[in-house]
């Protein structure tokens, strides 16, 4: 495992690709995991921040996740307990009007079977945006409809929608996420993380 985060912190493939963007910045890419990890995090890519602090969703939407998961910080920068594995581990840059871009696919096609194949005792598989919930899950569709079908999914899969507080409005317009997903899933991280 060591080795293999070591070759991803390594890697510089999509470095002419990041030069091109808005933000004109080298790869950093972030790998977050150990095979002792019970949670996974399926995400998109690192933002910004995560990029200058190199630590996943140390943030404002790392914070709601946790609170969203039930775990307080110790328990969710246990790589033993919690794994963050996006689609690409490094942050893709902005565009020239400063919106997000998406993770390069080459990322998830060069490294994420490998670190898959890392993690066999990931218990629970939080799936964090389309990308992630393509790869994943092998849906396409709106985001909100994925998220609310959760329950029609294996037990060991939730959607979830990015935790930005750009989604605030989504989360008031979807009361249903709060009152019936959130505490199926704190239970199912309980039990993800309990012996």
């Amino acid at each position: 495992m060591t080795e293999l985060a070591d070759q991803i912190r390594a890697c510089r493939i999509c470095a002419e690709r990041f030069a091109a963007t808005a933000t004109r910045h080298q790869p950093r890419p972030v790998p977050w995991f150990r095979p002792a990890a019970r949670i996974l995090i399926a995400g998109q890519a690192p933002g910004l921040q995560v990029h200058q602090k190199g630590r996943p969703f140390d943030d404002r939407s790392g914070d709601r996740l946790r609170d969203w998961m039930g775990v307080d910080r110790a328990t969710f920068y246990d790589r033993d307990r919690v794994a963050v594995v996006p689609m690409a581990f490094c942050f893709p840059g902005y565009d020239a009007k400063g919106s997000d871009l998406p993770p390069p696919p080459v990322c998830a096609a060069t490294w994420r079977d490998r670190v898959m194949e890392t993690l066999p005792d990931v218990r629970l598989k939080l799936i964090v945006g389309a990308y992630a919930m393509r790869w994943h899950l092998g849906v396409r569709g709106r985001m909100t409809d994925i998220v609310r079908d959760f329950p029609q999914y294996p037990a060991n899969f939730i959607p979830l929608p990015h935790p930005s507080w750009r989604n605030t409005g989504w989360l008031q317009k979807n009361p249903w996420f709060e009152a019936d997903l959130l505490p199926v899933l704190r239970r199912r991280v309980k039990e993800a993380l309990s012996d």
